[in-house]
Formats: C-alpha cells, structure tokens, sequence
C-alpha cells in the first residue's frame, strides 16, 4: 500500500488537503468521489497516513452532542448571526468528525436554497421527526431560535432519563453475570478438588453431598450440551423477537417485568409528556404529534396504545378520551390531559406531568436498587452456603464423636 497526498473540494467549493493510503492512485480518485469531494490533484507521498481519524469520523452522534448542537444555533441565531455563519463555525470546532461531517454537507445544502428542516430530515438516523418538525415550526412560525431551545432541552432532557433508565436496567444484569460467574468458579475450580479428596477417602457421604455431587456430574458431564441449549434458547429468542407476534409477545412481557415495567412504562409517560409538551408549545399539529409520538418507542404495545389515542381523535373524540380508551395511560395523566383540555394551556400542563413521572421514575430506580442489594446478598450467600454444606458435611461425618 502507498500513501497519497491528494488535493479536493467538496460541493460547497472549500478545499480539503489530505493524505489516502491506497494501491493506485484511481482508488483515491474513487475513494474522494465517494465522500462527495471532487478531485484537483493526487500525488504520491512519503508521509504517513494517520489511523486514527476514520475510527473517529464513526464515533455514535449522543443526544448530549445534540443538545449542544442546538444550544449553540438557539444561541448563534438568537444573536442575529445568519444559519449558514453558524453552521460553518459550529462544524469547525465541533470534535465529533461524524457530526462535522453532516453539518457541512446540511450547510452545503442550505447554500444551494435547501431549508434547515428539509436538510435535517435527510438524515433520520441523526435527526428524528421530532427534530425537523420542531425546525419547521420555526422556520415556518418565523422564530427559528425558540424552535432550537426547545429543541436543546428535549436532547438534555432524552440524555437524563436515558441514562437512568440504563443505569436501573443495568444493576440487575450485572448481578446476574455476577452470579452466573461465581457458579462456574465454584464448579470448574473448588468442586473437582474436594471430588478428588472424597475419591480418595472413599466410604458412603451423606444424602446431601451425594445429591450436590450428582448435580454436579450431570452439569459436567452434558456441559456441552448445556451450553448449546442455551445458546439455541437465545437464537430461537433473537429470531421469535423478529416476526410480529414475537415482538408483540416480547413488549408485553417488558412491560409485566416486576419494577421493571413500570420503569419502562413510567419512562415513556415522561418521553410522551414532554415530547407532546414542546410540540404543542412549537405550534405542531395534535394529529403530527402523536404521528411522531408511534415512533418514540420501540415497545408495541406503547406503539399500538398511541396509534390507537390517534384513530380515535381522529374520528372525533377529544385527547383525554381517547387515551382512556386505549387502555395504557394512567388516570393520572389522563385528568392532567382533561384539564389541559378545558383551561386551553395543555403544554404546561404536561410539562407538569412530565416532572411528576420523572420523579416516579427517580422513585422506583431507587426502590429497585434497594431491592438488589440485599437479594444478590441472599442469593449469593445461599449458594455459599449450599455448596459449603455439601463439600464439608462428609469431613464432619468423619470427625470421632466420642468413645
């Protein structure tokens, strides 16, 4: 391979200097075209190419690097300074080179008479509905950088709940790798040798130890099998997950997970209070909202609750009914929505409600790390406790009692 010093502008006509490993020179010139850059000159080079910028050109685009984005525009444009100025500055200072990357091709796209809304929504993967919605209330509202603002908020706001939601699904997984982790030590390391020393001794051990040691035979003897069973368990789990049915089957089942559904749940409440909230508030359509709403969540069974508060509305029942009706929004937030109705200040209302799940939300994670504390001691300290029991009871049996 050979490196290649290459020469470039991409569609906005800025040039780009830059160095390409590559066998021939036409890799480059198809490698630049590729990216969008069109080719002035390419040379080859003693330098080195560096490895480290393409691993970060594809580092993941968070909700916080979002928030920032948005704050900085909200700020910008608020200022008087014009989009295209702001984009260029932001995407110059910006460290995430994926999301640099974007933002110059938007700017690009901006400069040429595309709308901000237009170019967001060419990239669904970084920016949702919600985004180009908020942004063409905006631009169409003529108050671009209120849009932004709400905007940065909902982003601060995803990243927080996302991260306790995590944080609460992530206490009991690493409990149960805990634990699993300590069963295979005890028996890949500590009960071959006391079988090794009951061999030695001979003799009939007690009931007990002789139940632990036939356990302990047959998961040794088959761990093989065992193993493939549950590796086909968590395939045939994978692919059941992936028909209709089985996505369904499975959402249903997140949402009855003792304390973890109703974090989940809770956790959606919060998403759907806000999200509505800053929508309303930005100008969006009730019907465009809860079109935006289906797609927040990938639980079926919240997608089909929301899909179906839609079909309702959009025959003629008010919001508070129609989510009665669809069976899943707490009487709570339902009043809440009842009262916004009738005193015409809705947003706030479900900011309200928003804040108040939130704080269920804090609750139940706390409630939920509580519990696991003592029950992985429980449980950890009565697996000690039997395999302590099996291996040491033959040494006790064995032990004068007297005479």
């Amino acid at each position: 391979m050979k490196n290649f010093r290459y020469i470039a502008r991409n569609s906005a006509g800025v040039r780009k200097e830059g160095l390409m490993e590559a066998s021939f020179p036409n890799d480059v010139l198809s490698r630049l075209r590729e990216e969008g850059l069109t080719p002035i000159s390419i040379k080859e080079s003693s330098a080195k190419v560096k490895k480290t910028a393409p691993k970060a050109r594809r580092k993941r685009i968070k909700s916080a690097d979002l928030a920032a984005l948005c704050w900085q525009l909200n700020t910008m444009t608020e200022g008087g300074i014009p989009i295209t100025t702001a984009l260029q500055a932001i995407s110059e200072d910006i460290e995430n080179l994926h999301l640099q990357q974007i933002l110059q091709e938007i700017l690009a796209k901006i400069q040429k008479g595309q709308t901000l809304s237009d170019s967001f929504a060419e990239y669904p993967r970084v920016f949702n509905q919600l985004s180009c919605a908020m942004i063409l209330a905006g631009e169409t509202g003529g108050n671009l950088p209120d849009a932004l603002q709400r905007l940065a908020e909902y982003f601060d706001n995803r990243d927080k709940l996302a991260k306790k939601v995590k944080g609460a699904m992530a206490y009991p997984i690493f409990v149960f790798s805990f634990i699993i982790i300590i069963v295979i030590f005890i028996m890949a390391f500590v009960v071959p040798r006391f079988r090794d020393i009951f061999d030695q001794i001979g003799g009939e051990m007690p009931a007990f130890t002789e139940a632990f040691m036939n356990v302990y035979d047959v998961m040794k003897t088959y761990a093989l099998h065992i193993i493939g069973c549950c590796a086909l368990l968590a395939i045939s789990t994978v692919l059941i997950s992936k028909t209709k049915k089985g996505h369904y089957l499975f959402s249903r089942m997140a949402l009855t997970l003792p304390l973890m559904g109703k974090i989940l749940s809770q956790a959606f409440v919060v998403t759907f209070c806000k999200t509505m909230s800053t929508l309303l508030a930005a100008g969006v359509s009730v019907l465009e909202v809860f079109d935006i709403l289906s797609t927040m969540s990938s639980n079926d069974v919240i997608k089909s609750a929301v899909t179906r508060t839609r079909e309702q509305i959009v025959g003629g029942s008010n919001l508070s009914i129609s989510m009665t009706e669809s069976g899943f929004f707490p009487n709570m937030v339902v009043k809440m929505m009842q009262v916004g109705e009738e005193s015409g200040s809705l947003p706030k209302v479900l900011e309200r409600t928003a804040v108040y799940y939130e704080r269920k939300v804090d609750s139940t994670i706390t409630t939920v790390m509580g519990l696991m504390e003592p029950m992985m001691i429980v449980i950890v300290g009565g697996i000690v406790l039997i395999v302590v029991l099996a291996l040491y009871l033959p040494i006790f049996s064995m032990s004068p009692s007297g005479g």
